[in-house]
């Protein structure tokens, strides 16, 4: 694998919010991971050898006669505001997926601003890999708001609802 292949996957990584990729071929074992913003990696083979870059916004063209599929655009995580919300829990979430706020799309709402919800309780569900995980609200309180819209794809970590504990 060349250097400027190696670039070209570090790239790729960095615009597209991937947080790590392996990559493995019978001369070249190659991983890139994304951490806060800072692309690193290790590749070993015939020469070994760590790398860094920043992220670089770089439009990758597609080469004539190959078929490419661009990076999936992920909605980035929104962080509630500072001043007004520090006395707030965010509940976030656990894993990849689409997130629902109700079981079914002819069923209501698991929960709306304003409700009281309790540890346990059922708050979303967040399909990954054609399975249905239900994501149960790890604290106790009411909820002041709603994160993120419904169907829309969620990132591990991605804030999801703010709860007033008292």
């Amino acid at each position: 694998m060349r250097n400027n292949e190696i670039q070209d996957l570090v790239k790729l990584v960095a615009k597209s919010g991937v947080s790590e990729i392996q990559l493995e071929t019978e001369k070249v074992k190659l991983t890139i991971k994304n951490e806060n913003g800072i692309v690193k990696g290790k590749r070993t083979g015939p020469t070994e050898q760590d790398f860094q870059a920043l992220p670089v916004q770089q439009i990758i063209q597609q080469p004539v006669g190959e078929t490419f599929a661009p990076p999936i655009p992920v909605a980035a995580p929104e962080t509630p505001a500072v001043d007004a919300n520090d006395h707030y829990i965010t509940i976030k979430s656990p894993m990849i997926g689409t997130a629902y706020t109700r079981p079914s799309p002819d069923k209501d709402t698991f929960l709306n601003v304003g409700d009281e919800i309790k540890l346990g309780d059922v708050i979303c569900i967040i399909e990954a890999m054609k399975l249905f995980n239900e994501i149960e609200a790890e604290v106790t309180g009411k909820v002041v708001k709603v994160l993120f819209d419904d169907e829309s794809p969620v990132e591990y970590d991605q804030a999801l609802f703010l709860v007033d504990p008292s």
